[in-house]
């Protein structure tokens, strides 16, 4: 089902219809040992809804949700939509300057987020900060399995105008309202996604009510197959739009459970989350597959149980290159299937992948039904260009029901990027002649060392195929004026004590023997982890200001 009424809200389609259907008594969250029924998150998504609408929350006005991967979360967006209001989402630990960007930047009517992250932007909302915001609602900071409804410290706002309490009395005060639901439409304003930021501010991508519905019966039912008997966990967290879909939106669409938690993604507290849920589903980045390659090889060294996924009936991965070598490594390790893909805030999600049944390793598979792709020239201003040969590099373009309306405050980033049904991406992509497509690379990152361009996903690749090589990131190192590959290289565990000159050496000859010569890292340098950004996402920003 793809054609949708023209009254419709994402309330209704992933929450409230489960309920019309017989499936409030099923679980629909997980906290550690807490339990969340349909049933229990409609109640308070209602109650937070009336208490929007009574606080004078118009339609389409922004409600800014900054919270951890707990059950608050859920009902924090569901209200929001059911009051016809327009969800942005943040990170609760991002530096206060970020959340006050977008306070600023969104003129969010409302924040809800945790006392701790409250404390912080605390001088801010009790000056000019909080002029647009009518009200500030907070939550515990809890842990994992601790009550994520329990007593908020409030923090001093001073004489600001908005009202501060915990969510807890919201929604007590809410359940008393007699204020009605708005009745929204198909095409209305109802979730703003943020971009990356990596050249630049991030920029808020604008989408209607369908394009999250569309994405979810295209792409989690009628692709990946999601199932009323599912149990998802997700390794990015929910703020960021590929969680908000694999592990929220999509496994209630179909009357599934969401396993949350809160504490930062490492592997130890992810082999802590699969122990504890046992999910048929995982929402895994690469760099992430690595590092529980890892862990699992220091558990059986000490003689531990390893990681057991016996349970996973898929995992997911996107966010960036999923190199071949650690595709093989992870399904030989854990078994089951991967589905390598490939979205975007631009168009919510994920629009071209592997499939069950249909996995070919390297490739990031074929067009969603329902999305068309084509690949076109570097310089091209329209997706009317005439596409380049099988086989060889272009920009993607994709065209789908839920391509952004644009970007807020950027028409000059809009016109570049969206052409009506159709959005240039900015990938760099080769497409072979039975449709999959192989990622090249963002077309910005591409820079010319010796007269030669060099993309440095291809030496990543490269470096990976070594079998001393956990994970590596490069990036253009600037050499006296020339631009040359340098490379941050995470070892194996039982490598890391190779680390040193002889090794880096090794691998440069490694990669000339495979390479253009001029494409090999000048540098070598080993490090224990990579930084990551808040998407999971190698953060080659920081790598470069190393």
């Amino acid at each position: 089902m793809t054609d949708f009424p023209e009254e419709f809200n994402l309330a209704d389609y992933f929450l409230f219809d489960r309920l019309r259907e017989g499936k409030g008594a099923r679980t629909a969250l997980r906290f550690g040992e807490r339990f969340y029924s349909y049933d229990d998150v409609a109640e308070r998504s209602r109650a937070l809804a009336g208490y929007l609408l009574q606080m004078g929350v118009r339609q389409e006005e922004r409600v800014y949700t900054v919270l951890p991967d707990a059950p608050p979360f859920a009902w924090s967006l569901y209200g929001t939509f059911a009051a016809g209001g327009v969800v942005a989402m943040g990170n609760p630990h991002a530096p206060t300057k970020d959340l006050q960007y977008v306070i600023e930047y969104s003129r969010a009517s409302v924040l809800i987020t945790t006392d701790l992250a409250a404390q912080g932007l605390c001088e801010y909302l009790s000056g000019e900060g909080g002029r647009h915001l009518r009200a500030v609602l907070l939550v515990p900071d809890a842990s994992t399995g601790e009550d994520p409804e329990g007593h908020v410290a409030l923090p001093d706002f001073g004489d600001a105008a908005f009202e501060a309490l915990p969510l807890s009395e919201a929604l007590k005060i809410g359940r008393r309202s007699e204020a009605r639901l708005p009745v929204t439409k198909r095409d209305d304003l109802c979730m703003w996604l943020f971009t990356s930021g990596s050249t630049g501010r991030p920029k808020a991508a604008l989408h209607m009510h369908r394009d999250f519905a569309f994405n979810t019966e295209v792409y989690a039912k009628g692709t990946v197959g999601y199932r009323e008997d599912d149990i998802a966990v997700s390794v990015p967290k929910l703020f960021f739009g590929y969680a908000t879909g694999t592990n929220l939106f999509f496994p209630m669409a179909v009357g599934a459970c969401s396993g949350l938690f809160s504490e930062r993604p490492t592997p130890e507290n992810l082999a802590k989350a699969i122990a504890m849920y046992k999910p048929t589903v995982i929402t895994n980045v690469p760099t992430m597959m690595g590092k529980l390659l890892d862990h699992d090889d220091v558990l059986r060294s000490e003689g531990k149980p390893p990681i057991d996924m016996s349970a996973v009936r898929f995992q997911l991965s996107a966010g960036e290159a999923l190199p071949p070598a650690l595709y093989e490594r992870f399904v030989g390790r854990f078994g089951g299937e991967v589905y390598d893909g490939i979205g975007s805030a631009e168009m919510f999600h994920i629009y071209a992948t592997n499939r069950p049944g249909d996995v070919k390793g390297g490739a990031l598979g074929k067009a969603v039904e329902g999305y068309e792709l084509r690949v076109l020239p570097r310089d091209a201003e329209g997706p009317g260009a005439e596409p380049v040969p099988a086989g060889e590099i272009g920009v993607l373009w994709v065209k789908g029901d839920s391509v952004a309306l644009g970007y807020f405050q950027d028409r000059e980033r809009s016109w570049k990027t969206f052409h009506g049904h159709w959005c240039r991406t900015g990938d760099l992509f080769k497409m072979d002649e039975e449709g999959y497509i192989w990622f090249g690379g963002r077309d910005d990152d591409l820079f010319k060392a010796s007269g030669v361009w060099v993309s440095p996903l291809e030496v990543e690749t490269c470096l990976m195929n070594h079998e001393a090589v956990s994970i590596a990131a490069v990036i253009k190192w600037d050499d006296g004026g020339l631009l040359k590959p340098k490379a941050f290289v995470v070892l194996r565990p039982e490598r890391c004590e190779e680390a040193g000159e002889a090794l880096a050496t090794e691998l440069q000859n490694f990669c000339q023997r495979t390479l253009s010569r001029h494409k090999y890292p000048r540098i070598v340098e080993f490090v224990s982890e990579l930084p990551k950004n808040d998407r999971g996402k190698v953060d080659k920003k920081s790598l470069a200001a190393l």
